[in-house]
Protein backbone atom coordinates (compact mmCIF):
# COMPACT_ATOMS: atom_id res chain seq x y z
CA UNK A 1 0.00 0.00 0.00
CA UNK A 2 1.27 3.55 -0.83
CA UNK A 3 1.79 6.10 1.62
CA UNK A 4 -1.00 8.33 0.08
CA UNK A 5 -3.52 5.52 0.80
CA UNK A 6 -2.24 4.70 4.23
CA UNK A 7 -3.17 8.53 5.31
CA UNK A 8 -6.47 8.13 7.62
CA UNK A 9 -9.56 9.40 6.15
CA UNK A 10 -10.00 11.01 9.04
CA UNK A 11 -7.25 13.92 8.32
CA UNK A 12 -9.13 15.32 5.85
CA UNK A 13 -12.36 14.60 7.82
CA UNK A 14 -14.59 18.16 8.83
CA UNK A 15 -13.55 18.15 13.31
CA UNK A 16 -15.17 20.48 15.46
CA UNK A 17 -12.06 22.66 15.43
CA UNK A 18 -12.13 23.26 11.81
CA UNK A 19 -15.68 24.43 11.95
CA UNK A 20 -14.92 26.99 14.36
CA UNK A 21 -12.52 28.03 12.98
CA UNK A 22 -14.32 28.66 9.45
CA UNK A 23 -17.01 30.20 11.42
CA UNK A 24 -14.29 33.03 12.83
CA UNK A 25 -13.36 33.80 9.24
CA UNK A 26 -16.99 34.45 8.56
CA UNK A 27 -17.87 36.36 11.40
CA UNK A 28 -19.29 39.67 10.83
CA UNK A 29 -16.28 41.35 12.84
CA UNK A 30 -13.39 40.15 10.73
CA UNK A 31 -11.75 41.56 7.90
CA UNK A 32 -12.63 38.86 5.27
CA UNK A 33 -16.02 39.80 6.05
CA UNK A 34 -15.86 43.10 5.70
CA UNK A 35 -14.30 43.45 3.09
CA UNK A 36 -16.74 41.15 0.89
CA UNK A 37 -19.81 43.11 2.35
CA UNK A 38 -18.02 46.84 1.48
CA UNK A 39 -17.50 45.20 -2.11
CA UNK A 40 -21.13 44.06 -1.88
CA UNK A 41 -23.11 47.35 -0.77
CA UNK A 42 -20.80 49.27 -2.69
CA UNK A 43 -21.56 47.54 -6.16
CA UNK A 44 -25.38 48.25 -4.94
CA UNK A 45 -24.87 52.00 -4.27
CA UNK A 46 -23.12 52.30 -7.56
CA UNK A 47 -25.78 50.32 -9.91
CA UNK A 48 -28.81 53.36 -7.66
CA UNK A 49 -25.69 55.98 -8.22
CA UNK A 50 -25.46 55.52 -11.98
CA UNK A 51 -28.98 55.36 -12.34
CA UNK A 52 -29.74 58.35 -10.41
CA UNK A 53 -27.55 60.37 -11.89
CA UNK A 54 -28.46 59.19 -15.56
CA UNK A 55 -31.81 60.14 -15.06
CA UNK A 56 -31.01 63.54 -14.07
CA UNK A 57 -28.61 63.67 -17.14
CA UNK A 58 -31.22 62.81 -19.30
CA UNK A 59 -34.03 65.38 -17.78
CA UNK A 60 -31.18 68.22 -18.33
CA UNK A 61 -30.17 67.14 -21.99
CA UNK A 62 -34.29 67.41 -22.66
CA UNK A 63 -35.03 70.57 -20.87
CA UNK A 64 -31.93 72.07 -23.02
CA UNK A 65 -33.46 71.14 -26.22
CA UNK A 66 -36.43 72.61 -25.49
CA UNK A 67 -34.96 76.03 -24.82
CA UNK A 68 -33.02 75.48 -27.99
CA UNK A 69 -36.27 74.80 -30.11
CA UNK A 70 -38.11 78.16 -28.73
CA UNK A 71 -34.96 80.28 -28.36
CA UNK A 72 -32.45 79.09 -31.44
CA UNK A 73 -30.17 81.89 -30.76
CA UNK A 74 -29.96 82.28 -27.23
CA UNK A 75 -27.43 79.67 -26.96
CA UNK A 76 -25.08 81.71 -28.79
CA UNK A 77 -25.14 84.32 -25.51
CA UNK A 78 -25.66 81.49 -22.59
CA UNK A 79 -23.44 78.64 -23.41
CA UNK A 80 -20.49 80.53 -23.19
CA UNK A 81 -21.26 82.10 -20.24
CA UNK A 82 -22.01 78.96 -18.69
CA UNK A 83 -18.94 77.01 -19.86
CA UNK A 84 -16.99 79.98 -18.49
CA UNK A 85 -18.84 79.68 -15.39
CA UNK A 86 -18.65 76.48 -14.48
CA UNK A 87 -14.64 76.47 -15.05
CA UNK A 88 -14.80 78.91 -12.56
CA UNK A 89 -16.84 77.29 -10.39
CA UNK A 90 -14.94 73.86 -10.74
CA UNK A 91 -11.68 75.48 -10.53
CA UNK A 92 -12.27 77.25 -7.11
CA UNK A 93 -14.27 74.58 -5.30
CA UNK A 94 -13.57 70.84 -6.60
CA UNK A 95 -10.57 71.34 -8.99
CA UNK A 96 -10.46 67.52 -9.26
CA UNK A 97 -13.27 67.32 -10.77
CA UNK A 98 -12.58 68.79 -13.78
CA UNK A 99 -12.75 66.37 -17.30
CA UNK A 100 -13.57 63.07 -17.68
CA UNK A 101 -13.21 61.38 -14.60
CA UNK A 102 -11.45 58.04 -16.09
CA UNK A 103 -7.99 59.84 -15.84
CA UNK A 104 -8.71 60.63 -11.90
CA UNK A 105 -9.70 56.76 -11.08
CA UNK A 106 -6.28 55.32 -12.92
CA UNK A 107 -4.17 58.10 -11.63
CA UNK A 108 -5.83 57.10 -7.76
CA UNK A 109 -4.75 54.31 -8.22
CA UNK A 110 -1.19 54.86 -6.78
CA UNK A 111 -2.77 56.00 -3.13
CA UNK A 112 -6.30 54.54 -3.06
CA UNK A 113 -6.65 55.47 0.65
CA UNK A 114 -5.78 58.91 -0.18
CA UNK A 115 -7.66 59.51 -2.89
CA UNK A 116 -10.92 58.41 -0.95
CA UNK A 117 -10.22 62.18 0.29
CA UNK A 118 -9.03 63.69 -3.07
CA UNK A 119 -9.30 62.53 -6.26
CA UNK A 120 -12.22 59.89 -5.70
CA UNK A 121 -13.44 62.13 -1.96
CA UNK A 122 -17.47 62.29 -2.23
CA UNK A 123 -16.95 65.92 -2.44
CA UNK A 124 -15.39 66.06 -5.69
CA UNK A 125 -18.12 63.33 -7.04
CA UNK A 126 -20.69 65.32 -6.00
CA UNK A 127 -19.36 68.28 -7.29
CA UNK A 128 -18.97 66.46 -10.65
CA UNK A 129 -22.29 65.26 -10.90
CA UNK A 130 -23.59 68.45 -10.16
CA UNK A 131 -21.46 70.44 -12.80
CA UNK A 132 -21.94 67.63 -15.33
CA UNK A 133 -26.16 67.76 -15.37
CA UNK A 134 -25.21 72.05 -15.62
CA UNK A 135 -22.84 71.37 -18.44
CA UNK A 136 -25.83 69.43 -20.10
CA UNK A 137 -28.46 71.61 -19.12
CA UNK A 138 -25.99 74.39 -21.18
CA UNK A 139 -25.70 72.20 -24.46
CA UNK A 140 -22.35 70.89 -23.58
CA UNK A 141 -20.97 67.73 -25.68
CA UNK A 142 -20.73 65.80 -22.64
CA UNK A 143 -21.54 62.49 -21.78
CA UNK A 144 -22.28 60.83 -18.17
CA UNK A 145 -19.98 57.58 -18.58
CA UNK A 146 -16.80 59.02 -17.46
CA UNK A 147 -18.24 61.07 -14.97
CA UNK A 148 -19.85 57.72 -13.85
CA UNK A 149 -16.67 56.11 -13.79
CA UNK A 150 -15.32 58.29 -11.17
CA UNK A 151 -18.57 58.88 -8.96
CA UNK A 152 -18.31 54.88 -8.70
CA UNK A 153 -14.57 54.74 -7.58
CA UNK A 154 -16.16 57.01 -5.02
CA UNK A 155 -19.21 55.14 -3.47
CA UNK A 156 -16.69 52.19 -3.39
CA UNK A 157 -13.95 54.02 -1.51
CA UNK A 158 -17.00 55.37 1.19
CA UNK A 159 -18.11 51.46 1.60
CA UNK A 160 -14.48 50.79 2.62
CA UNK A 161 -14.22 53.42 4.67
CA UNK A 162 -16.90 52.99 6.62
CA UNK A 163 -17.10 49.52 7.27
CA UNK A 164 -13.05 50.59 7.87
CA UNK A 165 -11.33 48.23 5.89
CA UNK A 166 -8.40 48.91 3.48
CA UNK A 167 -8.78 50.29 0.03
CA UNK A 168 -6.51 48.23 -2.46
CA UNK A 169 -6.25 49.65 -6.40
CA UNK A 170 -7.83 46.68 -7.60
CA UNK A 171 -11.12 47.88 -5.19
CA UNK A 172 -11.24 51.15 -7.31
CA UNK A 173 -10.69 49.68 -10.52
CA UNK A 174 -14.06 47.23 -10.04
CA UNK A 175 -15.80 50.73 -8.52
CA UNK A 176 -15.27 52.40 -11.46
CA UNK A 177 -15.65 49.29 -14.21
CA UNK A 178 -19.06 48.75 -12.46
CA UNK A 179 -20.06 52.61 -12.88
CA UNK A 180 -19.43 51.86 -16.93
CA UNK A 181 -21.52 48.32 -16.67
CA UNK A 182 -24.39 50.55 -15.05
CA UNK A 183 -24.46 53.26 -17.18
CA UNK A 184 -24.41 51.50 -20.15
CA UNK A 185 -26.22 48.45 -19.28
CA UNK A 186 -23.13 46.21 -20.31
CA UNK A 187 -21.89 44.05 -17.70
CA UNK A 188 -19.07 41.98 -19.99
CA UNK A 189 -18.06 45.60 -21.03
CA UNK A 190 -17.07 46.83 -17.85
CA UNK A 191 -15.63 44.13 -17.26
CA UNK A 192 -12.88 44.19 -20.44
CA UNK A 193 -12.86 48.28 -19.43
CA UNK A 194 -11.60 47.12 -16.57
CA UNK A 195 -8.86 44.97 -17.65
CA UNK A 196 -8.28 47.19 -20.77
CA UNK A 197 -7.84 50.81 -19.52
CA UNK A 198 -8.59 51.06 -15.82
CA UNK A 199 -5.92 48.46 -14.60
CA UNK A 200 -2.48 49.49 -15.18
CA UNK A 201 -1.26 46.49 -17.04
CA UNK A 202 -3.07 43.39 -18.40
CA UNK A 203 -1.12 41.07 -15.56
CA UNK A 204 -3.66 42.69 -13.10
CA UNK A 205 -5.62 40.53 -10.69
CA UNK A 206 -9.58 40.65 -11.51
CA UNK A 207 -10.99 38.92 -8.65
CA UNK A 208 -13.88 37.36 -8.08
CA UNK A 209 -15.12 39.82 -5.70
CA UNK A 210 -14.29 42.73 -8.58
CA UNK A 211 -16.46 40.95 -11.36
CA UNK A 212 -19.23 40.46 -8.68
CA UNK A 213 -19.12 44.32 -7.89
CA UNK A 214 -19.33 44.87 -11.43
CA UNK A 215 -21.81 42.12 -12.59
CA UNK A 216 -24.13 43.44 -9.13
CA UNK A 217 -23.52 47.46 -10.20
CA UNK A 218 -25.23 46.06 -13.61
CA UNK A 219 -27.81 43.68 -12.38
CA UNK A 220 -29.31 46.80 -9.51
CA UNK A 221 -29.02 48.99 -12.92
CA UNK A 222 -31.13 47.19 -14.91
CA UNK A 223 -33.80 45.87 -12.36
CA UNK A 224 -34.46 49.69 -12.21
CA UNK A 225 -34.50 51.20 -15.39
CA UNK A 226 -35.28 47.81 -17.14
CA UNK A 227 -33.74 45.52 -19.85
CA UNK A 228 -32.95 47.77 -22.20
CA UNK A 229 -30.84 47.88 -25.03
CA UNK A 230 -28.85 51.34 -24.97
CA UNK A 231 -29.32 51.77 -28.66
CA UNK A 232 -31.97 49.30 -29.38
CA UNK A 233 -32.13 45.92 -30.93
CA UNK A 234 -30.27 46.75 -34.33
CA UNK A 235 -29.16 43.11 -35.13
CA UNK A 236 -26.51 44.37 -37.58
CA UNK A 237 -24.80 42.18 -40.25
CA UNK A 238 -22.67 41.92 -42.96
CA UNK A 239 -21.67 39.58 -45.81
CA UNK A 240 -17.72 38.26 -45.83
CA UNK A 241 -17.15 39.84 -49.06
CA UNK A 242 -18.25 43.29 -48.08
CA UNK A 243 -16.31 43.26 -44.81
CA UNK A 244 -13.40 42.69 -46.49
CA UNK A 245 -13.69 45.45 -48.68
CA UNK A 246 -15.03 47.97 -45.55
CA UNK A 247 -13.09 46.58 -42.50
CA UNK A 248 -9.70 48.11 -43.59
CA UNK A 249 -10.91 51.50 -44.93
CA UNK A 250 -13.36 51.95 -41.77
CA UNK A 251 -10.38 50.99 -39.45
CA UNK A 252 -7.89 52.81 -40.62
CA UNK A 253 -9.91 56.24 -41.07
CA UNK A 254 -11.71 55.86 -37.87
CA UNK A 255 -8.50 55.14 -36.19
CA UNK A 256 -6.56 57.69 -37.33
CA UNK A 257 -9.36 60.02 -36.90
CA UNK A 258 -9.49 58.82 -33.28
CA UNK A 259 -6.06 59.71 -32.86
CA UNK A 260 -6.14 62.60 -34.51
CA UNK A 261 -8.67 64.02 -31.41
CA UNK A 262 -6.69 62.09 -29.04
CA UNK A 263 -3.43 63.98 -30.03
CA UNK A 264 -5.26 67.44 -29.57
CA UNK A 265 -6.23 66.59 -26.54
CA UNK A 266 -3.19 65.78 -24.88
CA UNK A 267 -1.32 68.47 -26.76
CA UNK A 268 -3.65 71.31 -25.16
CA UNK A 269 -3.57 69.15 -21.44
CA UNK A 270 0.11 68.46 -20.96
CA UNK A 271 1.48 69.76 -23.88
CA UNK A 272 4.43 72.87 -23.74
CA UNK A 273 3.08 75.26 -26.68
CA UNK A 274 2.70 78.82 -26.75
CA UNK A 275 -1.43 78.10 -26.82
CA UNK A 276 -1.33 75.78 -24.17
CA UNK A 277 0.89 78.19 -21.86
CA UNK A 278 -2.00 80.87 -22.87
CA UNK A 279 -4.84 78.63 -22.58
CA UNK A 280 -3.70 77.54 -18.62
CA UNK A 281 -2.85 81.60 -17.82
CA UNK A 282 -6.41 82.43 -18.98
CA UNK A 283 -8.62 79.03 -18.43
CA UNK A 284 -11.81 80.84 -18.06
CA UNK A 285 -11.74 83.29 -21.19
CA UNK A 286 -10.46 80.18 -22.96
CA UNK A 287 -13.13 78.14 -21.58
CA UNK A 288 -16.21 80.80 -22.92
CA UNK A 289 -14.13 80.64 -26.52
CA UNK A 290 -14.95 76.78 -26.81
CA UNK A 291 -18.39 77.53 -25.55
CA UNK A 292 -18.87 80.13 -28.01
CA UNK A 293 -17.63 77.37 -30.75
CA UNK A 294 -20.04 75.33 -29.03
CA UNK A 295 -22.80 77.39 -29.51
CA UNK A 296 -22.05 78.52 -32.87
CA UNK A 297 -22.31 74.82 -34.54
CA UNK A 298 -24.83 74.23 -32.55
CA UNK A 299 -27.56 77.05 -33.85
CA UNK A 300 -25.75 76.40 -37.02
CA UNK A 301 -26.55 73.04 -37.55
CA UNK A 302 -29.62 72.04 -35.03
CA UNK A 303 -27.94 68.57 -34.29
CA UNK A 304 -24.36 69.04 -32.37
CA UNK A 305 -25.33 69.72 -29.33
CA UNK A 306 -24.91 67.08 -26.25
CA UNK A 307 -24.33 63.39 -26.32
CA UNK A 308 -25.33 63.04 -29.91
CA UNK A 309 -27.21 59.94 -28.50
CA UNK A 310 -30.61 60.75 -30.68
CA UNK A 311 -28.50 61.46 -33.85
CA UNK A 312 -26.44 58.04 -33.51
CA UNK A 313 -29.21 56.01 -32.56
CA UNK A 314 -30.75 57.78 -35.91
CA UNK A 315 -27.96 56.57 -38.31
CA UNK A 316 -27.55 53.02 -36.78
CA UNK A 317 -30.78 52.84 -37.50
CA UNK A 318 -30.74 53.80 -41.12
CA UNK A 319 -31.80 57.38 -41.33
CA UNK A 320 -30.84 59.76 -43.54
CA UNK A 321 -27.88 61.95 -41.72
CA UNK A 322 -26.16 65.01 -43.29
CA UNK A 323 -22.28 64.19 -44.00
CA UNK A 324 -21.07 66.95 -42.30
CA UNK A 325 -22.04 65.71 -38.71
CA UNK A 326 -19.13 63.98 -37.72
CA UNK A 327 -16.99 66.87 -38.38
CA UNK A 328 -18.58 69.18 -37.00
CA UNK A 329 -19.61 66.97 -33.63
CA UNK A 330 -15.83 66.07 -33.05
CA UNK A 331 -15.20 69.96 -33.31
CA UNK A 332 -17.85 70.57 -30.68
CA UNK A 333 -16.88 67.46 -28.61
CA UNK A 334 -13.40 68.32 -28.84
CA UNK A 335 -14.19 72.31 -27.67
CA UNK A 336 -15.81 70.41 -24.82
CA UNK A 337 -13.27 68.52 -23.71
CA UNK A 338 -10.37 70.80 -23.50
CA UNK A 339 -12.75 73.69 -21.96
CA UNK A 340 -11.74 72.51 -18.95
CA UNK A 341 -15.45 71.69 -17.02
CA UNK A 342 -17.01 68.42 -15.44
CA UNK A 343 -17.84 66.01 -18.17
CA UNK A 344 -17.06 62.97 -20.27
CA UNK A 345 -16.62 62.09 -23.75
CA UNK A 346 -17.69 58.45 -24.37
CA UNK A 347 -21.29 59.37 -25.78
CA UNK A 348 -20.03 62.29 -27.58
CA UNK A 349 -17.21 59.57 -29.27
CA UNK A 350 -19.91 57.20 -30.26
CA UNK A 351 -21.90 59.88 -31.97
CA UNK A 352 -18.87 61.11 -33.60
CA UNK A 353 -17.73 57.67 -34.83
CA UNK A 354 -21.89 57.10 -35.72
CA UNK A 355 -20.77 60.59 -37.96
CA UNK A 356 -17.41 58.74 -39.47
CA UNK A 357 -19.13 55.86 -40.60
CA UNK A 358 -22.16 57.55 -42.15
CA UNK A 359 -19.52 59.96 -44.06
CA UNK A 360 -18.37 56.45 -45.25
CA UNK A 361 -21.77 54.74 -46.15
CA UNK A 362 -21.29 56.25 -49.71
CA UNK A 363 -18.34 54.31 -50.29
CA UNK A 364 -19.72 50.76 -49.65
CA UNK A 365 -23.47 51.35 -51.74
CA UNK A 366 -23.73 47.30 -51.53
CA UNK A 367 -23.59 47.19 -48.18
CA UNK A 368 -25.94 47.71 -44.46
CA UNK A 369 -25.92 51.64 -43.64
CA UNK A 370 -26.05 50.60 -40.72
CA UNK A 371 -23.28 47.65 -40.38
CA UNK A 372 -21.03 50.33 -41.85
CA UNK A 373 -22.34 52.78 -39.11
CA UNK A 374 -21.78 50.67 -36.07
CA UNK A 375 -18.21 49.77 -37.34
CA UNK A 376 -17.16 53.55 -37.82
CA UNK A 377 -18.39 53.86 -34.05
CA UNK A 378 -16.47 50.77 -33.12
CA UNK A 379 -13.20 52.09 -35.00
CA UNK A 380 -13.29 55.64 -33.72
CA UNK A 381 -13.87 55.07 -30.28
CA UNK A 382 -11.44 52.53 -30.41
CA UNK A 383 -8.82 54.93 -31.90
CA UNK A 384 -9.65 57.63 -29.48
CA UNK A 385 -9.48 55.24 -26.17
CA UNK A 386 -6.97 52.47 -27.31
CA UNK A 387 -9.45 49.94 -26.16
CA UNK A 388 -10.23 47.69 -28.60
CA UNK A 389 -11.76 44.80 -26.53
CA UNK A 390 -13.89 47.46 -25.15
CA UNK A 391 -15.44 49.34 -28.17
CA UNK A 392 -16.30 45.71 -29.73
CA UNK A 393 -17.75 44.72 -26.79
CA UNK A 394 -19.58 47.92 -25.87
CA UNK A 395 -21.20 48.35 -29.62
CA UNK A 396 -22.05 44.54 -29.67
CA UNK A 397 -24.12 45.02 -26.22
CA UNK A 398 -26.20 48.16 -26.71
CA UNK A 399 -27.09 47.11 -30.39
CA UNK A 400 -27.47 43.75 -29.91
CA UNK A 401 -25.27 43.18 -33.64
CA UNK A 402 -23.82 40.10 -32.06
CA UNK A 403 -23.77 38.83 -36.10
CA UNK A 404 -21.35 41.67 -36.68
CA UNK A 405 -19.08 40.43 -34.07
CA UNK A 406 -15.90 39.68 -36.46
CA UNK A 407 -15.73 42.38 -38.70
CA UNK A 408 -16.10 44.52 -35.46
CA UNK A 409 -13.16 42.45 -34.00
CA UNK A 410 -11.14 42.99 -37.01
CA UNK A 411 -12.14 47.03 -37.53
CA UNK A 412 -11.32 47.34 -33.99
CA UNK A 413 -7.58 46.40 -34.24
CA UNK A 414 -6.92 47.97 -37.30
CA UNK A 415 -8.10 51.32 -35.35
CA UNK A 416 -5.80 50.36 -32.87
CA UNK A 417 -2.79 49.95 -34.71
CA UNK A 418 -3.81 53.22 -36.57
CA UNK A 419 -4.00 55.63 -34.10
CA UNK A 420 -0.61 54.52 -32.61
CA UNK A 421 0.57 56.49 -36.16
CA UNK A 422 -1.43 59.67 -34.80
CA UNK A 423 -1.11 59.22 -30.86
CA UNK A 424 1.49 56.85 -29.40
CA UNK A 425 0.01 57.35 -25.77
CA UNK A 426 -2.71 56.34 -24.57
CA UNK A 427 -5.73 59.13 -23.79
CA UNK A 428 -6.60 58.78 -20.46
CA UNK A 429 -3.29 57.43 -18.99
CA UNK A 430 -2.06 60.79 -20.31
CA UNK A 431 -4.42 62.57 -18.88
CA UNK A 432 -4.25 60.73 -15.47
CA UNK A 433 -0.56 62.21 -15.44
CA UNK A 434 -2.38 65.58 -14.74
CA UNK A 435 -3.77 64.31 -11.57
CA UNK A 436 -0.87 62.19 -10.35
CA UNK A 437 -0.92 62.00 -6.19
CA UNK A 438 3.15 62.66 -6.29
Amino acid sequence: MSDSESISPSHHRWTPSRYRALLRTQRPSTIQFRTRLAILLGAVAIGLAATLFALAADTAGRMFALYAARYPYAPLVTTPILFAALVWLTRRYVPLARGSGIPQVIAAQEDPERATHSLVSIRTVIGKALLTIMAVLGGASVGREGPTVQIAAAVMGLSHRLLRVPLRGAVLIAGGAAGVAAAFNTPIAGLLFAIEELASAYEQRVTLLVIAAIVIAGMVAQSVQGDYVYFGVIGAHMGVTSALVAVPVIGLVGGLVGGLFSRLMLMLAIGTNRLTRWTKAHPVVFAALCGLVVAGLGCATGLTWGTGYGSARAMIAGADAPLWFGPAKLVTTLATAVAGLPGGIFAPSLAVGAGVGNLLCPLFPGSPSSAIVILGMVAYFAGVVRAPLTAVIILSETTASRGLMLPMFAVAFLADGASTLVCREKLYHGLSRTFSMH
